[in-house]
């Protein structure tokens, strides 16, 4: 098999589980990439300007590079940015440069910095990759290390990118680079890539030498994008400062005021509303390279009319519905937003929240770093009270995945109204216990803030940087974002924002019990315990002697699980304040998604009940 056919080989087996973007959205679609971040501060502070003032989607980190750790901190700070790793062989700039990671002599000058070009350049004769005897394990070690390197310090980073075209000038370092891909699950923005996603690239349609010359080519190139289609913009955010304008090379001197150019457009009010007045959709990469896979209502035998009857119910009963997205096996079959929702816009998720925390407990535990009987007051020496009861010595990791902590009311709302300087755990940890762990149920927001710093300690890290590489790069969850407490713990129990697709891959993770593209990720076992009904449960706040409800009627009275409800009709559920759902159907092979404003929740399940239930039923 030759090298060009291997190539295309690998990369249909990484895309295999992946179906291109709903194809039926009528709207053009644009990933607008900012490469080269870490090569200078400019370029660092322009990178997250443009993502959080402006229209870019994509970031492309350098990890060699001299600014690199100021990135790091950056990054850390704008978790809802969706990083590429920019493989780096070359150093262009004549007044900055760069080494590798490795050993790697056919990459490199006499002084031991990457060569400056990729192909010929007359202006640097002889110091071209391509001219010279490059060797293709001297650049896996290279790529491998820059990949380690950077999954080390950045975990959100979510797929590859060349510098100068690293990753694809040969296609044997086009099959390597692809391989590389399948290993570290991190899809590559090769040109096949592209093309078999059906993403086009585009650039400025017209002149591009100062800022104003951009703006109007850049939005002269977005009037010109066909709906339903796909494209990528690359170019390269920087300021026209002195750091900048002491960075060039021969043949392109005007570096500054070129990359001040690319800030101004990417933040350009004229173009943000070109970009709405267009239809036109910012999108990731990763949003169409590892988006669910699509199909229609009838392939899988759901009613139509069931849905708009439901969308009717929803409007007479005046319900705040904010998206609704429907799978069944395996496939989007139904997405809609209303209001000023977006597919590309993430939502705050309230309590459903607290189902990807015990998830990350689930991996917790499948890596041995705790177990589920241990004892939570072994994880907080240095935060306990003076005098230790015996119901806290009891108290278990099993029972904060409960919320049979032994509370007689939810500590949150109490705790939070005190001085911000208040330390969370501290406080949970005085709190009086008027039962047994294990007793009474009773929701708790703050036994949940408790999952996630046990997280933290076990593993030094935040859960959601703890969950990059197990649950959300798997999945293809990007831009998520999650408040934290004053002493700097990722809340936990709410707090987090993902996209309603995003939500949807989780339930059908659970769904699945743990398979993802064929493989087991979390033990199927996890699954059998997180989802039934570990205790009786009550809606959050109501004591039983003030039940005014029969279960029959409602859906927080059919058990508790691992930061899970049990619901009716044999399905289980994560869900959040207001209408927030993952509603899991096992029997219907199926997943429903609400995001919403709906104070009345349960009148909001009544209504899926009654018209999106029959809808999966003898058609």
């Amino acid at each position: 098999m030759t090298a060009f056919k291997k190539h295309f080989a690998i990369l249909f087996l990484f895309l295999l589980p992946i179906v291109t973007y709903s194809q039926e959205l009528d709207r053009a679609r644009i990933i607008v990439r900012g490469d080269d971040m870490g090569s200078s501060r400019s370029a660092n502070m322009a990178s997250i300007e443009t993502f959080v003032n402006g229209i870019e989607t994509s970031i492309e980190l350098m990890v060699l590079t001299p600014w690199f750790p100021e990135a790091v901190q950056m990054l850390k700070k704008n978790t809802g940015i969706d990083v590429g790793l920019h493989l780096v062989i070359t150093s262009e700039w004549d007044g900055i440069k760069w080494r590798p990671l490795t050993n790697c002599p056919s990459l490199t000058d006499a002084n031991g910095y990457f060569l400056p070009m990729m192909g010929p350049n007359k202006n640097y004769p002889g110091l071209a990759i391509t001219e010279n005897p490059w060797k293709l394990d001297e650049i896996e070690q290279e790529f491998r290390a820059q990949i380690e390197f950077a999954l080390k310090h950045v975990p959100q980073i979510s797929h590859l990118s060349g510098h100068m075209g690293s990753t694809g000038f040969h296609p044997d370092v086009a099959e390597m680079v692809d391989q590389l891909s399948l290993e570290y699950d991190l899809p590559v923005m090769s040109r096949a890539t592209m093309q078999s996603l059906g993403i086009s690239g585009v650039t400025y349609d017209g002149p591009k030498a100062t800022s104003t010359e951009k703006e109007v080519s850049f939005i002269r190139m977005l009037e010109k994008l066909e709906p339903g289609k796909s494209y990528m913009f690359v170019d390269h955010p920087a300021y026209d400062n002195m750091e900048m304008q002491g960075v060039g090379h021969i043949g392109y001197e005007d570096v500054a005021v070129d990359r001040q150019g690319v800030t101004d457009t990417w933040t350009s009010e004229k173009v943000k509303e070109a970009v709405l007045e267009n239809g036109i959709e910012l999108i990731n990469f990763i949003t169409l390279s590892k988006a669910l896979p699509r199909s229609e209502l009838e392939k899988e035998k759901i009613n139509p009319k069931a849905i708009s009857d439901y969308l009717q119910a929803v409007k007479t009963n005046e319900q705040d519905l904010h998206s609704l997205m429907i799978l069944r096996n395996g496939k989007v079959v139904y997405e809609q937003w209303f209001g000023e929702n977006a597919a590309n816009k993430t939502h705050v998720m309230y309590s459903v929240s607290k189902t990807f925390t015990s998830t990350a407990i689930g991996f917790a535990i499948q890596e041995g770093l705790l177990d589920i009987g241990d004892k939570v007051i072994s994880f907080f020496p240095d935060k306990l009270p003076i005098e230790i009861s015996p119901k806290l010595r009891a108290l278990e990791i099993r029972h904060l995945l409960t919320m049979t902590v032994g509370h007689d009311v939810d500590p949150t709302g109490v705790l939070r109204e005190k001085s911000d300087g208040l330390d969370w755990v501290e406080a949970f940890l005085a709190f009086p216990l008027e039962h047994n762990p294990g007793d009474q149920f009773v929701y708790n927001s703050l036994a949940t803030y408790m999952l996630s710093a046990i997280i933290t300690k076990v593993t030094g890290e935040r859960i959601l940087d703890y969950l990059q590489p197990r649950l959300f790069r798997p999945l293809g969850i990007v831009e998520a974002t999650w408040d934290e407490s004053p002493q700097g713990i990722q809340i936990g129990g709410w707090g987090l924002k993902v996209k309603t697709e995003d939500m949807a891959k989780l339930g059908q993770f659970y769904l699945q019990k743990g398979q993802w593209n064929g493989k087991q990720i979390l033990p199927e076992s996890w699954f059998d315990e997180a989802t039934i009904a570990q205790v009786p449960s009550l809606p959050a706040g109501v004591k039983k002697e003030d039940l005014k409800t029969e279960a029959k009627d409602s859906d927080w009275m059919q058990g508790y699980g691992y930061q899970l409800w049990r619901s009716r009709y044999n399905s289980y559920r994560a869900d959040g304040l207001n209408g927030q759902f993952i509603l899991i159907l096992p029997e219907q092979n199926a997943v429903i998604l609400t995001t919403a404003n709906i104070p009345n929740m349960q009148a909001e399940l009544n209504l899926i009940w009654e018209h999106l239930l029959p809808a999966f039923e003898n058609y």
